[in-house]
């Protein structure tokens, strides 16, 4: 008989259209390598290759097989919300404000026909906070800033790049960010995130190189109060340029050469249930939304 763990594997390269990408979405922890193994053991049962590595492909015999298998295993989750006697599937979910009332409403809207008792928890934070609920278990997944070393036990998928920003007030005469960066000390208030983010940490480095001195006037906790206050006049603010967010109409952003972007990413646990995975997924789909 056929090995069904082998199968399974199988389902998810063929569905993510790679090993890479079916390690990301398994719903349970494994490393690339063990799939890749796994499924070479299948293919040597089958008497040959179910797909082609680069650019990926199906073979012939691989189409038939995902084709067979493929309504037994996308029909799991109805059959575990069967089993469960259709009881609330709970997600608890972190991420900064601009994501929990910019993007996830419609999110979720997508998800309540599939999910109909579906119950969510969400926490607000910064990336420090959100990292230290993961590393405690107390949420399942964020969506947050990622600077390449999540909590042990965290799997992360990066989802886009943002550009590190200047916003300042248009009434000051700053043609771009060189202009600043003349002087060894800027003057100016630099409204920014704590010390302890990703962003401030890339620009103050970025500024050291250059040999600029430009300490924080004023610190926030959130991206979207930079903006705020860079608004109100109470100086200049350091942020990302976030597609499709539009600036107060007294601002204008400049951008920072030699700056490293920022990544956001998703963060989670392995063995998250069905509907974790199926907002991971929306998630996936407005990130290209954004970018597109």
């Amino acid at each position: 008989m056929l090995n069904i763990h082998h199968l399974e594997l199988f389902y998810y390269v063929a569905k993510f259209e790679g090993v890479s990408a079916a390690a990301r979405n398994m719903p349970y922890g494994i490393q690339q390598p063990a799939i890749s193994g796994q499924i070479l053991e299948l293919e040597d049962r089958l008497g040959g290759p179910l797909f082609q590595r680069r650019p990926f492909a199906l073979t012939h015999a691989g189409e038939e097989l995902y084709q067979y298998i493929k309504p037994f295993f996308e029909g799991l989750d109805g059959v575990e919300e069967k089993v469960r006697g259709g009881a609330t599937q709970v997600v608890r979910l972190a991420a900064s404000t601009i994501i929990l009332r910019d993007h996830l409403p419609e999110m979720l809207q997508n998800l309540r026909p599939k999910f109909p008792k579906l119950k969510v928890l969400l926490r607000e934070g910064v990336q420090p906070q959100i990292e230290a609920w993961l590393a405690g278990h107390e949420v399942d997944l964020a969506v947050t800033v990622f600077d390449g070393t999540p909590p042990a036990g965290v799997q992360s998928e990066a989802l886009l790049e943002l550009p590190v920003v200047l916003i300042v007030p248009k009434s000051l005469k700053i043609a771009s960010v060189e202009d600043l960066l003349k002087r060894d000390r800027i003057d100016q208030t630099l409204i920014s995130p704590p010390p302890s983010e990703t962003i401030t940490k890339n620009f103050q480095d970025f500024l050291a190189k250059r040999g600029v001195v430009w300490p924080p006037g004023m610190e926030v906790n959130s991206l979207e109060l930079v903006k705020t206050y860079a608004a109100c006049g109470f100086g200049i603010g350091l942020t990302v340029a976030i597609p499709g967010m539009p600036l107060d109409k007294h601002m204008r952003a400049l951008p920072i050469e030699g700056v490293k972007p920022i990544t956001i990413a998703v963060l989670r646990h392995p063995n998250l249930p069905p509907v974790a995975m199926a907002l991971i997924e929306e998630v996936r789909k407005r990130a290209k939304s954004l970018i597109s």
